[in-house]
């Protein structure tokens, strides 16, 4: 009887493969992604509603309502005194607001995929910290407490290290 190649064969089980070991030693940087999102989140409700507001808003509906209410909280738009001149100080804010809101969620987002690409390397911190300033100078140091999330985001990448990756010849 004559017996095949497959025959005297012995099938082996196929070892399974691990996870590679830079997955393990990263952190996961969840904390600092929610801080950076909860920032873009609230920019875009203070930043966005601001500019939403003035934008659909006519002239004459500015003076009656949102101008006095304005001149109420100590906010005076005009150095003559010219309510038209308080509508066109009013869309010129509005519109350096909104170019503030799109330059905080383009850093917020490249910031939020490089945290989730490489938690390891600080590049993260820097966007977010870069974030912070843009928010801060952009709505004029009113935004503060908005730009401080973002600067608690670069601080704990900065701060927090991934653990060290082992040698690949240790016993550990």
């Amino acid at each position: 009887m004559a017996s095949t190649t497959t025959d005297r064969v012995t099938a082996r089980p196929v070892p399974a493969r691990s996870a590679p070991a830079v997955a393990e030693s990263s952190p996961r940087r969840t904390v600092e992604i929610w801080a950076a999102g909860t920032g873009m989140v609230l920019s875009t409700l203070f930043l966005g509603a601001f500019t939403l507001v003035l934008n659909r808003i006519g002239e004459a509906e500015f003076a009656s309502t949102l101008y006095p209410e304005m001149q109420r909280i100590g906010l005076d738009l005009t150095a003559g005194g010219v309510p038209g001149d308080a509508y066109d100080a009013a869309r010129a804010l509005a519109a350096w607001f909104g170019c503030t809101l799109m330059a905080v969620l383009l850093l917020g987002v490249v910031g939020i995929f490089v945290a989730r690409r490489r938690p390891g390397s600080r590049t993260a911190g820097w966007f977010f910290a870069a974030t912070g300033l843009v928010c801060l100078v952009g709505s004029q140091l009113v935004l503060y407490p908005v730009a401080f999330l973002f600067f608690v985001s670069a601080a704990m990448f900065a701060l927090r290290r991934p653990d060290p990756r082992p040698d690949p010849g240790s016993t550990r």
